[in-house]
């Protein structure tokens, strides 16, 4: 089925909606997954977003979405200006994810306290996303869902324990992803629902033992 969106695009500011909207909502929950605006960012550009995103405003809209921008927000035209006033600092790289990788691909690696995250994601056509990879992880986020990203020990029922949790709370999942190092080593899960998570489920999650850290993603419209 063919939708508006499909024929008229995204609302947005720049022209381009791979290399303006889709780069400013990878920019948005990259900086969700932080859990704030960073203070550094490295930003890595591979392929298209590398070669001609300088010229369809990529690059501020990428620095727009990491200080929360959205991607119909006349202020992208400022974002440099405006990341700056927020206290961000940034560099952008050329880089190759390799000849599978999407050409327009980002990797953000991105500081803020005592925080760092890693996210590696692509813009892949009409402002949508994918954002594929969180530090070592894959991971398969569409920014189309409100999203819980989890990272903490492996242990035993950890998966029931978040689930019954939810369910609780009467919060439908769309999809769940659990990716481990290994046996009782970092695990991450990936959990997209059709309504937002309550911040009672994120004060249960933290009074968890095993738990290193956890992150909301509002659905980005």
């Amino acid at each position: 089925m063919v939708s508006l969106f499909d024929i008229l695009g995204p609302v947005m500011v720049g022209p381009s909606s791979s290399h303006t909207a889709g780069a400013c909502r990878l920019g948005l929950v990259a900086r969700a997954i932080l859990g704030g605006t960073p203070e550094y960012a490295r930003i890595l550009l591979h392929g298209s977003f590398a070669a001609t995103g300088l010229g369809h405003g990529t690059q501020r809209a990428l620095v727009g979405g990491l200080i929360g921008l959205a991607p119909d927000d006349l202020a992208l035209r400022d974002a440099f200006d405006r990341a700056r006033d927020a206290g961000l600092q940034w560099e952008f790289e050329e880089t190759f994810l390799g000849d599978d990788a999407h050409p327009n691909s980002v990797v953000f690696e991105l500081r803020r306290g005592g925080e760092q995250v890693r996210v590696r994601g692509a813009s892949v056509g009409g402002g949508r996303i994918e954002v594929n990879g969180i530090d070592d992880f894959p991971v398969a986020l569409s920014g189309e869902y409100h999203s819980l990203i989890i990272r903490a020990r492996d242990e035993p029922g950890t998966i029931a324990a978040i689930s019954s949790l939810c369910a609780r709370h009467g919060v439908n999942l769309a999809t769940m992803r659990v990716d481990r190092i290994g046996r009782h080593k970092d695990a991450l899960m990936t959990i997209e629902a059709d309504d937002p998570f309550p911040d009672e489920i994120i004060a249960e999650l933290r009074a968890f033992p095993w738990l290193r850290w956890v992150r909301r993603v509002a659905r980005i419209a």
